[in-house]
Order: structure tokens, then sequence, then C-alpha cells
């Protein structure tokens, strides 16, 4: 038995809203699959990549009122030299490590705090 796709097409077209509604209706209990299931497994799927997140990006916001403190703590957090860990920080907002740790994103987020610069972890 070979089904005629171009037959089918054309009632589907003929048809009205109510009477495809009572066909999705009848395959959904016929086969005891949901029209709505890949909707979702997308949604779900997006939240497990949330919750998944292992590597952070530390972003300087602000140097904050006491920029020396903040350059010197940049320095030391990437290594960078005077003019570069500056630019940063007069540069703001910059990324300063990528695809770190959370702990070690908090402990350089603490640091970069502790010497009056703005930071978020991303």
């Amino acid at each position: 038995m070979a089904l005629d796709t171009d037959a089918i097409v054309a009632q589907l077209k003929d048809a009205t809203i109510l009477e495809l509604n009572d066909l999705v209706k009848a395959i959904e209990d016929e086969f005891g699959v949901s029209a709505a299931a890949p909707v979702a497994a997308a949604g779900a799927a997006g939240g497990d990549d949330a919750a998944a997140q292992t590597e952070f990006d530390v972003e300087l916001t602000s140097g904050g009122s006491a920029k020396i403190k903040a350059i010197k703590a940049v320095r030391e957090i990437t290594g960078a030299g005077l003019k570069d860990a500056k630019d940063m920080v007069d540069n703001a907002p910059t990324v300063i490590k990528e695809g770190v740790s959370e702990d070690e994103a908090n402990e350089l987020k603490a640091k970069l705090e502790e010497a009056g610069a703005e930071v978020t972890v991303k």
C-alpha cells in the first residue's frame, strides 16, 4: 500500500482548521506522540547548557576611584606590562581573563574589588 502524497496534501489544503485540529489529535492518540514535544525538548536543552557552564570570563567594568590599585591588580592577574594594564583599566569594560573556572573567577573578582574596581563574572 503506497501513500498518494499529492492526494493527502490536496485534502489537507481543503480541510478546515477544526478538521486539521481533529486530525492532529487523532494522530497523537493513535501513535502516542505529541506535536508539542520538540518545542519542550528544545527548551529543556537550552536550560541544561546554562546550568552546565564551566568556564567564565572576568570582566573589569570600571577601574573605580583608585585606578592605580586597580592597575596593579590587573598586572598581577594578567602578567601584563604597566601600559597594557593601564589601557585595560582605562578602556573598561574589558575582559581580563577568559575561560577560567568558577572558583578562579570569584577569586580574581575579589582581588579586583579589593583594589576598588568593579567586576562582572560572565
